[in-house]
């Protein structure tokens, strides 16, 4: 059925648009009275077997001619279907209307982006991640949500750090300053004890490349030259100050194998370089790394890390990469901040091509800044498209030299705003808001003050708390973008016949895929009476000398029953064997002789019987030389079966039940050529085949 379903997709059209018709596009099928041209079925037929309809046709062949003159009653097929499907009423349906939908959201989404945006994007992405990046920052911490004064005083103290920074040779000092004060300011007590334990290396990010950091934060790093130090970078955090140490050519993930010795001493120093010295003897790496190695997670693995991406490694071993090291090379002994190094570069990537990284940047580009330029960006366009006034807004008119204010505010909406919005228990009465002024048009739709608030209260959530006024005109902007959304994607089907046409194709293949399942496959199996009828008839039609019918006929079969004794050690495999032999002569059911094989055992649960009839050709149990009846012992495992045949039976015709898949398939096979030729004569179909036949591509 599901293929069934996909292949009605593929041969949606669209019939409602009118096609200007000349002496080149002659009429290939009338249906209901309806002409359908050459030039709507060629486009659908080229496009269902992949072939660019501006392509020059080739020569003629049976391959060729067979798929057009299928594809003509499929076609036909589907357009009767989806007229009865119209008919009688299928694209009311709430359940269908209700799936559609969902489709639609998942289609449109494409179309309510800026695609130039989301592209240059995708690119920029692309550049910045040949490159990893080291650098260090320090915080001033501001929210979103901060008033307009503590913004200021925010950004005036990171302009104040800013100019410590370029004048001192050391940012991390710089940085540790700034945490000190940060500390000693801070209101909690516990903190502000804290006050003097700083990071020597504070601020240090290590390496990072795109989309490791906030989109702010990596767009000022990728702008900056070593040994650069950024002014304030404004984010949702507050006010970044950076300093950019080094950038190194991207590699992508990375495998090393390691000796560390997690120590800043004399005696470390002397232990690394005899590690390096059995190396340059020759000496193997892992057997080295496991003699010295402090690293307990990797040096029984001969110092082997995980793949990891540079973000997770220390900055000098991708810096030991950038200078050089090849795979298979080792590095002289090197100290960080954690000890003591030698690292052997096992593999790396190379950088693959923007077109397969594609699917990854856009589903990072899910969230954040970055996530929505190409919306936005749309948003304007769609202002402009469709005529977005702000009544809030003073605007200048054209006819009068001089400056009108609309008559709307904010002020109904912020009377009923309270700090409970903050804590997401925010609830309020539509009625006490009386200002029923719009407050923009965009288009043909105005929205007011009601409208803004219930936004507001639909889209509360637990936030930091902030000056109500700025919340209340932030959340507007919000609720701008929103509808002005919301408006394009109400335009979609008619500004853009593509996304029509496209909509169009989903609507008809729950349709039909709907109109089947009533017409066909349920009918199918819930008409017992009809399915019945259908095997009576069928049935006498097969041949089992015909090896397409071979599905409908059993082979023969051996009735066999297996007597499985699981320890030979209890019950030896001829003791059983004169029970079984015993059995036959006096004709015991094979449940008497279950009873007495175990009672000759003395337990019960070593011995077990089944009865089944194996298929000559698709059976592995017995032997050809034991097709037929007698007892045959078979070793298994610990144990034995002894496997009775008690009759080879002929090859017979299966049962309703024991073909049901097959027969079912048929059923439904014949329910719906019958239900086509009913179409066909309901519909009027007639075909144009002289038109068809002088069809080439």
């Amino acid at each position: 059925m599901i293929k069934k379903f996909f292949t009605t997709l593929l041969l949606t059209v669209s019939l409602l648009g009118a096609v200007a018709q000349n002496a080149n596009d002659p009429v290939v099928f009338q249906i209901n009275g309806k002409n359908i041209y050459k030039s709507q079925f060629m486009k659908e037929f080229l496009q269902s077997i992949g072939k660019d309809p501006n392509a020059a046709p080739t020569a003629c062949t049976y391959e060729k001619r067979k798929a057009l003159e299928d594809y003509v009653q499929l076609y036909v097929n589907f357009q009767t279907k989806l007229a009865d499907a119209y008919a009688m009423g299928y694209d009311t349906l709430t359940t269908l209307n209700q799936e559609l939908a969902g489709y639609r959201k998942e289609l449109a989404a494409p179309y309510l982006i800026d695609s130039a945006t989301l592209q240059q994007l995708l690119r920029e992405a692309y550049d910045r991640n040949h490159y990893v990046l080291h650098a260090a920052h320090i915080l001033v911490h501001c929210p979103e949500s901060a008033t307009p004064e503590d913004t200021l005083k925010a950004y005036t103290h990171a302009m104040e750090v800013y100019q410590e920074a370029l004048k001192s040779d050391n940012f991390y000092e710089v940085a540790q300053k700034e945490m000190r004060y940060q500390r000693m300011n801070d209101r909690d007590p516990l903190v502000r004890e804290k006050a003097d334990q700083v990071n020597p290396l504070e601020g240090d990010l290590g390496c990072f490349t795109v989309f490791d950091m906030i989109y702010a934060f990596e767009s000022a790093a990728y702008a900056m030259k070593p040994g650069e130090v950024s002014k304030p970078v404004h984010s949702r955090y507050g006010y970044h100050i950076i300093k950019l140490f080094d950038r190194y050519n991207y590699y992508g993930k990375a495998q090393f194998a390691h000796i560390w010795i997690p120590e800043n001493t004399f005696k470390a120093e002397g232990k690394i370089k005899d590690a390096y010295r059995q190396l340059k003897e020759g000496a193997d790496f892992g057997v080295v790394a496991k003699n010295y190695s402090g690293d307990q997670s990797t040096s029984d693995k001969g110092g082997v890390m995980p793949e990891l991406a540079p973000n997770q490694l220390p900055y000098a071993y991708i810096e030991a990469v950038a200078k050089g090291l090849k795979v298979g090379d080792y590095t002289e002994p090197f100290h960080t901040r954690f000890g003591w190094h030698i690292v052997k570069l096992l593999k790396k990537e190379t950088m693959p091509e923007l077109e397969s990284l594609v699917p990854y940047y856009r589903s990072r580009m899910t969230r954040g800044e970055r996530s929505t330029k190409p919306q936005k960006m749309f948003v304007d366009q769609c202002k402009q498209r469709y005529g977005f006034v702000d009544y809030t807004q003073v605007v200048t008119s054209k006819k009068k030299a001089k400056r009108v204010t609309y008559a709307a505010s904010l002020d109904a909406v912020r009377a009923i705003v309270s700090d409970s919005i903050f804590s997401a228990i925010f609830h309020y009465d539509p009625e006490q808001i009386t200002d029923m002024r719009p407050l923009f048009r965009i288009g043909d739709q105005e929205y007011n003050s009601r409208q803004f608030a219930r936004y507001i209260y639909k889209t509360k959530k637990v936030r930091a708390l902030c000056d109500l006024d700025i919340f209340v005109a932030e959340r507007y902007q919000e609720f701008i973008d929103a509808m002005v959304l919301d408006y394009a994607d109400s335009r979609l089907e008619l500004d853009n016949p593509e996304f029509a046409a496209l909509v169009d194709e989903y609507r008809h293949g729950l349709m039909i895929f709907t109109y089947n399942d009533q017409k066909v496959w349920s009918k199918a199996i819930k008409d017992t009476v009809g399915f019945a009828e259908f095997y009576n008839n069928a049935s006498l039609t097969h041949n089992y000398n015909d090896t397409n019918d071979a599905v409908y006929f059993w082979n023969e079969r051996a009735r066999t029953v297996a007597y499985t004794v699981s320890d030979s050690t209890i019950l030896p495999r001829s003791k059983a064997l004169k029970v079984v032999n015993k059995a036959l002569k006096k004709g015991w059911s094979s449940s008497v002789l279950v009873n007495e094989l175990r009672r000759k055992a003395k337990c019960d649960s070593i011995v077990t019987a089944n009865l089944t009839l194996l298929e000559k050709g698709n059976q592995s149990t017995l032997t050809a030389n034991e097709w037929h009846p007698g007892v045959f012992a078979h070793v298994a495992d610990s144990g034995y079966q002894i496997l009775v045949v008690e009759k080879i039976m002929p090859p017979a015709l299966k049962t309703r039940e024991e073909a049901r898949g097959y027969y079912l398939n048929d059923y439904q096979n014949y329910l719906e050529e019958q239900n086509n030729i009913a179409l066909r004569k309901k519909y009027n179909v007639i075909i144009h085949q002289n038109v068809i036949d002088e069809i080439v591509y």
